[in-house]
């Protein structure tokens, strides 16, 4: 079987259930994470986002607006 969206099923469903969805599955991937490595340039990559991640923490966007923003589209 192809692992698709349209195979699984999950083109039928609703906007809330496949967002779920997805962070369900990015949830597993990040618990999984230790099955891969990164490249010295992912890596330097990270690490500059979680520097200014860090250094600016209140200029984010909370996930709950990020959500109301795409639903609105």
């Amino acid at each position: 079987m192809t692992v698709s969206a349209k195979a699984l099923g999950i083109d039928r469903l609703n906007l809330d259930d496949r967002l779920a969805l997805v962070e369900e599955i990015w949830a597993s991937i990040c618990a999984d994470s230790g099955g891969f490595s990164l490249t010295e340039a992912q890596r330097a990559e990270l690490d500059r986002r979680v520097g200014e991640d860090e250094a600016f923490p209140d200029d984010v966007i909370p996930w709950e607006d990020i959500k109301a923003l795409v639903r609105a589209r």
